[in-house]
């Protein structure tokens, strides 16, 4: 079994009619959260709850407040791969977003 399927396990039929390409798509998803990581200092996971619109996400937030999200089928597979990749996870609604991804994200808009 891959590392993908023990995180993010099978669904059923939803994952029979998915197919090959949401196995691709949870492939890739776990290869971009290991390179952000790898490339990254002092990396955090922050997991968002799912809403209307959106389900359950995890962003990683390095130490100089780049970021990237990514969806996760839900909080507790976003904590496993969290501890997978060695990070610590926090609650968004419980500990909010850091304050260097704020301030980062304002570099971004200025230099643009």
């Amino acid at each position: 079994m891959s590392f993908f399927s023990k995180m993010f396990g099978s669904k059923g039929a939803e994952s029979s009619s998915n197919g090959a390409a949401s196995k691709e798509a949870r492939s890739e998803t776990i290869t971009h959260l290991k390179e952000f990581v790898r490339g990254h200092q002092g990396c955090e996971a922050f997991i968002e709850p799912p809403t209307r619109v959106t389900q359950t996400t995890m962003v990683i937030v390095a130490d100089t407040g780049e970021w990237t999200r990514r969806r996760v089928p839900d909080p507790a597979t976003a904590r496993k791969v969290a501890k997978q990749l060695g990070v610590p996870a926090f609650d968004v609604n419980l500990s909010g977003y850091p304050s260097r991804m704020r301030e980062w994200n304002e570099k971004q808009r200025k230099q643009r």
